[in-house]
């Protein structure tokens, strides 16, 4: 079986991932390849983040990698936090933090219009290719639901009544866009 590293040590992204893959490829983390660097994150777009990760990986250790970046992308705020998802508050990963900051920025604004954006670099066999998944939705104005992570309790995707923090793993995993941006990389994968 075919080994790829993905540039993260993130469990719920590992996760999510390995779910898509299923068993096709051994996937690797970060700790797998005992890199505890900490890659900085300097791009101004989820692409520059991600060629970031994977060539720094690539560079580094010689095997075929991928890193992805996403992020959630609110209309009325002229798509922030963007790039900035996991720090938008300040101080990386708290999600509360960034939660109530999108709240507060929100407040009574009418237009709650916002996609999750993903994308991966991939660097195979020395060559990059580039993957992307969106999902389209709305921001609730109250948190609901207690499973996903990041700005998910407040995340409704298009067509559903739920955020996806209400949903189960694989219902996300079904719809989300870093479900949509892995299966292009798994088609990839597999047409090689």
């Amino acid at each position: 079986m075919q080994q790829l590293v993905f540039a993260t040590n993130n469990a719920h992204k590992l996760e999510e991932v390995e779910a898509k893959l299923a068993g096709r490829i051994k996937l690797l983390s970060l700790n797998d390849i005992d890199c505890h660097d900490d890659i900085e994150e300097i791009g101004v777009t989820f692409a520059e983040n991600a060629s970031i990760k994977s060539k720094y990986i690539y560079n580094k250790y010689q095997v075929n990698c991928f890193g992805d970046d996403s992020g959630l992308e609110i209309d009325a705020l002229n798509n922030e936090p963007g790039v900035y998802s996991a720090r938008y508050a300040g101080t990386h990963g708290n999600h509360a933090a960034n939660i109530a900051k999108v709240l507060e920025s929100l407040g009574d604004n009418s237009n709650r219009k916002a996609r999750f954006r993903t994308v991966i670099s991939l660097i195979w066999e020395g060559e990059e290719y580039f993957f992307e998944g969106t999902i389209e939705g709305t921001i609730r104005k109250t948190i609901s639901g207690n499973g996903g992570f990041g700005y998910d309790p407040i995340f409704q995707p298009n067509g559903y009544d739920t955020t996806f923090a209400e949903m189960t793993l694989e219902q996300k995993n079904n719809i989300s866009h870093r479900a949509i941006a892995v299966e292009q990389l798994t088609e990839f994968l597999n047409s090689l």
